[in-house]
């Protein structure tokens, strides 16, 4: 089965357009929607990687990395964007500049690897899973966070103009993909088992609704509530597949 089509038709480096997104990128962050989102990856991640060592495929300017930080033995980050490792070091953070599809660690070396809104931006998705699950040991685990084509959020980016996420870009000028719990089972390479799978922003309409007084309390909590049922859960923008290494 292949995924659903991709967007992003202007061809640029996604280098290129990540080095210019990291300006902006943590305007939004820490408060509101997008913390919504962080704690649930990382309340994730705290469930698999407490006192263990973590990676993080795409790790950004570090925002998630720090937190993992608090609780993991060992906490390390890759990311393809220069401008992005650069605030990701300045927080103090182990970090290198590094492709998903080819990471520069030696196999068996962390017990838990995850990756949050990358993978979707990369095109051989196969490999990128597939080096994620050489590197981790066995019985460890990897987390991988994919966009859901059937679920509310879809709807609305594909019924809204692109986002700005610099002076000069917006979000439709990279590749982007969208696949199902069916399609992301069917990429895991023989060595991963899949476990389960928490959705993430189920109900939010827009990430504006979390700014109103009363609405964005009311929609955390429903969120929260709601990323682990199944049936539901299924239903998230953000679907983190959880498996596990043999």
């Amino acid at each position: 089965m292949t995924s659903s089509s991709p967007t992003g038709s202007t061809g640029m480096d996604p280098r290129a357009y990540y080095d210019d997104f990291a300006a902006w990128y943590e305007r939004e962050r820490g408060r509101g929607y997008h913390r919504m989102l962080d704690d649930l990856e990382v309340g994730l991640v705290e469930r698999y990687g407490t006192g263990k060592r973590v990676l993080e495929v795409g790790c950004g300017t570090g925002l998630i990395l720090e937190r993992v930080r608090g609780f993991a033995s060992e906490a390390a980050g890759i990311d393809l964007s220069g401008g992005m490792l650069q605030k990701a070091r300045s927080r103090g953070l182990s970090v290198v500049q590094a492709l998903a599809t080819a990471l520069p660690f030696a196999s068996e070396s962390f017990d838990v690897v995850c990756s949050f809104k990358v993978l979707p931006h990369v095109p051989d998705i196969r490999t990128a899973l597939a080096e994620m699950a050489r590197v981790t040991r066995p019985g460890g685990h990897v987390l991988a966070e994919f966009y859901n084509p059937l679920s509310l959020r879809y709807l609305v980016k594909r019924l809204k103009n692109p986002s700005a996420v610099s002076e000069r870009t917006t979000d439709d000028a990279v590749y982007t993909r969208y696949d199902t719990s069916a399609q992301i089972k069917e990429y895991l390479p023989p060595s991963l088992s899949y476990v389960t799978v928490r959705g993430i922003r189920i109900l939010t309409p827009i990430a504006a609704a979390h700014r109103v007084p009363g609405v964005g309390h009311v929609l955390r909590r429903a969120e929260i509530g709601l990323a682990d049922i199944p049936g539901v859960r299924e239903l998230g923008g953000f679907l983190v597949a959880v498996a596990q290494k043999h």
